[in-house]
């Protein structure tokens, strides 16, 4: 049997807060094949962002505890430490953020950032660094890529500075990347546009990827296999086919259910009651059930 890509057991996350220790994440279990596009969707606040900062480990070391197993390729991430760690974040692991603007070093052109990542993991020279940034300006379609190299993020359109983010983040060649929503801050064409992008590069360059989003449609559009979460916990997993086209969770359903697609004009959206639970304070059993059709 192949080894996955990523293999988390249990993974669990707990922030230490004024308010107590909370858990972020609770008891994830997940697998990625390589070359294989995982969706994973939930409301805002059920852990999706979480879990792949814990993957990439860039969590706040003093205020947050990690336990579980955390596997990718093989090793165990949370045993990684000093230069170990430093070659995973960005060498066999890299993220496209769901801001480029704030993620981007606004004091250093995209040339600038891009080379250096590359210099940091592929050991090569400054010259061939930039060559390199002009080829991934040009893998994500960037216009009149040479001139670009020397833009700063400020100088560049939102959907450009995504483009840009996507190609430092595949620059040095990781088998995981992990997509954190890149295309809510966009308007509808380009969030198009950047899907396509994203689903050509990974069929291309053979990556795993984990894409984050509220969008349900997006997901459908990008994802082999699909993952809900809801309050730091798993509530559904299969393929998209399945997790979209039957799904069998209450919440998925409602998650389904929540969308305009379909509508007819002036129909009511069928949105699901109530918020998310505190997660300083969950409710015994299913979190789900205060929410849930079944139970009123």
């Amino acid at each position: 049997m192949t080894e996955p890509l990523l293999d988390l057991e249990n993974l669990t996350v707990r922030f230490r807060t004024p308010r107590g220790e909370i858990t972020a994440v609770d008891r994830l279990s997940l697998q990625l094949a390589r070359g294989e596009v995982l969706g994973l969707i939930g409301e805002s606040g059920s852990g999706k962002s979480v879990t792949l900062r814990a993957l990439l480990r860039i969590l706040p070391e003093k205020r947050t505890a990690i336990s579980g197993g955390m596997r990718v390729n093989g090793r165990d991430v949370l045993g990684l430490k000093g230069r170990g760690l430093r070659a995973y974040r960005g060498g066999t692991v890299s993220m496209v953020f769901q801001e480029p603007a704030t993620a981007l070093d606004p004091v250093f052109t995209i040339g600038q950032q891009i080379s250096q990542a590359v210099m940091a993991h592929k050991g090569c020279s400054k010259t061939d660094a930039m060559k390199r940034a002009l080829e991934m300006l040009e893998l994500v379609k960037i216009p009149s890529a040479a001139s670009r190299l020397g833009s700063y993020p400020h100088e560049m359109s939102g959907g450009m500075r995504q483009r840009a983010m996507i190609a430092l983040a595949l620059s040095t060649s990781p088998d995981l990347l992990l997509a954190d929503e890149p295309t809510t801050a966009l308007d509808a064409t380009v969030q198009i546009q950047v899907i396509l992008l994203l689903r050509e590069l990974q069929k291309e360059l053979g990556m795993g990827v984990i894409f984050v989003t509220h969008d349900v449609g997006v997901a459908a559009e990008i994802s082999d296999r699909v993952a809900v979460m809801y309050a730091g916990r798993l509530a559904e997993t299969g393929t998209a086919r399945q997790v979209l086209g039957l799904p069998r969770h209450p919440y998925t359903q409602g998650l389904l259910a929540s969308s305009v697609q379909g509508l007819e004009p002036g129909a009511r959206i069928g949105a699901i009651p109530g918020m998310p639970p505190d997660l300083a304070q969950m409710p015994p059993g299913c979190a789900f059930a205060p929410r849930c059709a079944l139970g009123r």
